[in-house]
């Protein structure tokens, strides 16, 4: 069987060198800060430290800026809230699988997560299943929950059916983490938009929309295209109308902004990305979002 969090860790290697990586757990860091944190001991101030850690007093009474250092107190829960069904099994924008994007993200957020000694658990799946995953903080355990990501993802699956997924954690969970969320980039119903409204109340609630295919690309002319969701085939001659390739792409770009003026109403921070490339920076400027918010 393939590592799939070798995999993550590979790409991680390739797409982010040293100081994007080191910037991308700081952002993970900052997302707790103040939450469950100990003082621990004061260190001079560096550039790129919070404000807000400063020691005042230290510093007046040293005349040089002191920074508070804290350590956790206690360790987190991520939960990874992930659609597995088949229309994650679709094409993203640049030609990778949905599917594949989503366990690059789960895998990189879980990677940060065990680093730093928290847990990850996940609830995944699709209109007929949902799975959860108990939390743990083991490479062994992210690797399991990868492998449901991926192996559950097809286009045979059940159709996608996020309510279900967002109703069973809302239900079940009372201890406040961080709820990671995977999924399509599209407008959320309205059953949807209130149970992440509840969600919002408990948790920290983090959106990574995963953006479609442009079914209208010249490359893909000759190719024999279909919607996973109803398997109904989309002409070729379509495909290479301009005048519905500018609609289509209007289309999309419209349904994309209102999706995240819905995201903003509830103060849940959300990113979209369409390509393997574009995971990694996504996540960063997700968690970079996120940490501003929160002041």
């Amino acid at each position: 069987m393939t590592s799939l969090l070798r995999r993550v860790k590979t790409t991680l290697s390739i797409r982010a060198h040293r100081r994007v990586r080191g910037l991308l757990e700081g952002e993970y860091t900052s997302v707790f800060h103040g939450r469950s944190m100990e003082f621990d001991d004061l260190r001079p101030y560096v550039a790129g430290d919070e404000v807000r850690d400063i020691d005042w007093k230290a510093t007046a009474r040293l005349r040089t800026p002191m920074t508070k250092r804290f350590i956790a107190s206690r360790k987190h829960t991520v939960l990874v809230i992930a659609d597995t069904g088949r229309n994650m099994a679709a094409l993203a924008e640049h030609g990778e699988t949905k599917r594949d994007l989503a366990v690059l993200a789960a895998g990189t957020v879980g990677y940060l997560a065990i680093r730093h000694g928290d847990r990850v658990a996940m609830v995944a799946g699709d209109a007929d299943h949902t799975v959860f995953v108990e939390p743990a903080s083991t490479e062994a355990h992210l690797e399991r929950m990868l492998q449901r990501i991926d192996t559950n993802t097809r286009v045979d699956s059940g159709a996608s059916d996020l309510t279900r997924q967002l109703e069973y954690a809302a239900k079940v969970f009372r201890r406040r983490m961080i709820v990671f969320v995977i999924a399509d980039d599209r407008e959320l119903g309205t059953e949807e938009q209130r149970l992440v409204r509840r969600l919002c109340v408990q948790h920290e609630v983090l959106w990574l929309r995963i953006g479609d295919a442009d079914l209208m690309r010249p490359e893909w002319g000759r190719s024999g295209m279909h919607d996973v969701h109803d398997e109904a085939s989309i002409p070729a001659f379509l495909r290479g109308d301009a005048k519905l390739r500018a609609e289509f792409q209007a289309a999309v770009a419209e349904s994309s902004a209102r999706a995240e003026d819905v995201f903003e109403s509830f103060a849940v921070s959300s990113q979209r990305v369409s390509s393997e490339a574009q995971v990694v920076p996504g996540l960063f400027r997700l968690l970079e979002v996120h940490r501003h918010a929160r002041r």
